[in-house]
């Protein structure tokens, strides 16, 4: 049985996310399709940390593939090979020391309560990452998103690309892309665009300084 937040949790997404299910999968196919899957080698292990309503780990091709979240509801949401580990991120993750080439987080640390916990994740990704394995992590960049950042109840921890890329610094990762300005802050109440939109979006860096409002860190466990 969820315990409290979790139920919580459960409640939130359904709130915020259920009534735009299929357009969220339909942006996201195009982000994988046209973005992210470049940064998958083939044949990869890759986990989805904070995973939700499984939109980017339903949508990209690997091998191995895992969801991690505590809406106890993302298990329903996510397709037949992908792995649900209903945790807590900041404890110890059971995956193998160097077992995943990549760690894709969308959106989710800032709904970590601090420093501390983001810290101990970040210590998990090194530890499951194989040498020259990735972490891909997006969010809103609160430099730019300024008050609207507190719209969500669960926003809990503000980050910008440079506190996030020196967190990841510290733990021995190496930064490979450090953007302050990707995609716009939320899907969340805004326009629904028709996904040919969002790849011409991705095309046009130019539109990112002007749109963007969510950074993109790329960082790299040194090879062995």
């Amino acid at each position: 049985m969820p315990d409290i937040r979790q139920a919580e949790l459960a409640r939130v997404y359904g709130n915020r996310f259920d009534a735009r299910r299929e357009y969220r999968r339909q942006v996201w196919l195009v982000l994988v399709e046209r973005f992210f899957q470049s940064f998958v080698p083939k044949g990869a292990s890759v986990l989805d940390l904070g995973c939700g309503y499984g939109e980017f780990i339903n949508a990209v091709a690997a091998n191995k593939k895992w969801g991690m979240d505590l809406n106890p509801r993302s298990r329903e949401n996510l397709a037949p090979d992908v792995t649900f580990l209903e945790q807590d991120c900041s404890m110890a993750w059971p995956v193998a020391e160097g077992e995943l080439d990549l760690v894709f987080s969308s959106n989710f640390f800032e709904h970590l309560a601090d420093k501390t916990a983001l810290g101990r994740t970040l210590e998990q990704v090194f530890r499951c990452l194989k040498p020259g394995g990735r972490i891909i992590a997006m969010g809103p960049n609160i430099k730019y998103t300024e008050g609207r950042y507190w719209d969500f109840w669960d926003h809990y921890l503000p980050l910008t690309e440079t506190s996030l890329g020196e967190g990841l610094t510290v733990r021995g990762f190496e930064i490979e892309q450090c953007l302050a300005r990707f995609l716009p802050y939320t899907m969340v109440g805004a326009r629904e665009y028709p996904p040919w939109s969002v790849a011409l979006y991705l095309r046009l860096p130019w539109l990112w300084r002007w749109k963007g409002k969510q950074f993109l860190v790329i960082a790299r466990k040194p090879a062995a």
